[in-house]
């Protein structure tokens, strides 16, 4: 097989394992949660801590991603999680225990960490070794399409009356995409030189550097959380958009598919450091605008300049942390996605509990665009930071 089709296999199998990872195990929840609210009690603020729960499980995933070197345990982390992802999803309509259901959305959040950060690394040091461009926004993509998944399925299942039915039909959807994730991701080559015979070589950045950078990516997790667990309830109780929440969430999704790859391009022309100011610019915006408006029109808006920036800042994030350590790429992924996930954490429980207090999700969204804000100054001192001691060849600014 020639590396073009290879690469092609390559990039499908990590898109696939977003489906599952992301797209099921993570994202399923949001557009059920109205469901699981209507027919089980599930109230607001315990909605917002079984979302921590599943952020917490994927910190744990990325704690321990960060600190497993070896690519080929990477690779048997990723397939384990891939398991995992499916088994959970079946396991989530056999019970209606809060404490049950909070065990099993960490455990999804834990293998979500397969898609998002080991399977990253694994596409970004295959597409390095062959030479290929060391891009992941076709990657992230997946991501995109795992919400236009979740919140399409949850529209053509509405006739299904009982949530755990849609649970299992999830379910069966992640356990078929897990084959080509699992059989078309190749066993990682591990030797320091692509296939070429050029030399791999790591070009850490300095502690400043990533200390300012893992503050931004904090503001980006709060900011990217609330839109992503609340959006779908933020829509459904505002007047007159009822039965709309699922379609809005399809909206981001869609949104999200090909803009990831135009911030590869614009990452490309302005550099990444630019590219990513320009992104938290417009999705505090898209973040603030439900609590400024409560018409369709403003939550489809928010909707196209939320999904269009979120997994666009992930993804420029993620592939320039790889490009620092080429022979290594999940390592220091996963210490920025433990500074993402601290955010996640935070603010789901934080924001169910005000919009319990207030009867609305507004402060939550304000706050939520005020940490994104503060994150693109942050990406400012890391522009002036790089222009005083630049990092020759990546392309920062």
């Amino acid at each position: 097989m020639d590396y073009g089709t290879q690469r092609v296999r390559v990039l499908l199998a990590g898109i696939c394992s977003m489906l599952v990872t992301i797209g099921v195990a993570r994202f399923a929840y949001t557009p059920l949660l109205p469901v699981m609210q209507a027919q089980t009690g599930l109230d607001d603020a315990s909605g917002g801590w079984l979302a921590t729960l599943n952020y917490a499980g994927y910190m744990g995933g990325a704690l321990l991603a960060a600190f497993v070197s070896d690519l080929r345990v990477k690779d048997r982390l990723y397939r384990l999680y891939l398991l995992v992802a499916v088994l959970t999803t079946v396991a989530m309509p056999l019970t209606e225990n809060i404490w049950l259901w909070g065990g099993l959305r960490f455990l999804s959040g834990f293998s979500s960490s397969g898609g998002m950060l080991l399977a990253a690394g694994l596409v970004l040091n295959w597409l390095m070794r062959h030479h290929f461009r060391s891009e992941l926004g076709i990657h992230f993509a997946g991501a995109g399409a795992g919400i236009v998944l979740a919140g399409a399925m949850v529209e053509v299942m509405l006739q299904l009356n009982q949530s755990w039915q849609q649970w299992y039909v999830f379910a069966l959807v992640a356990a078929l995409l897990s084959i080509p994730a699992w059989l078309w991701m190749p066993r990682p080559d591990v030797r320091p030189v692509t296939v070429g015979g050029d030399a791999l070589e790591d070009r850490p950045p300095g502690r400043l550097f990533i200390k300012l950078m893992m503050l931004a990516y904090f503001c980006a997790g709060y900011g990217y959380v609330i839109s992503a667990t609340f959006i779908v309830d933020i829509v459904e109780q505002q007047p007159g958009l009822a039965g709309m929440g699922a379609w809005v969430f399809v909206v981001v999704g869609l949104a999200s598919m090909p803009t990831v790859i135009l911030w590869d391009r614009i990452a490309r022309q302005q550099g990444y450091l630019r590219a990513l100011l320009l992104a938290y610019s417009v999705q505090v915006v898209g973040i603030v605008l439900p609590a400024v408006s409560d018409s369709l029109v403003a939550a489809l808006l928010s909707a196209v300049l939320y999904g269009g920036t979120f997994l666009g800042c992930v993804s420029l994030v993620l592939t320039l942390a790889g490009r620092f350590y080429p022979t290594k790429p999940a390592k220091l992924m996963g210490r920025m996605t433990l500074s993402y996930g601290v955010a996640q954490i935070v603010a789901p429980a934080l924001t169910g509990v005000l919009a319990q207090q207030t009867g609305s999700y507004d402060l939550g969204l304000w706050l939520a665009g005020g940490f994104v804000a503060a994150g693109a100054v942050l990406m400012m001192g890391l522009i002036m930071l790089e222009q005083r001691q630049p990092h020759s060849g990546l392309n920062l600014i």
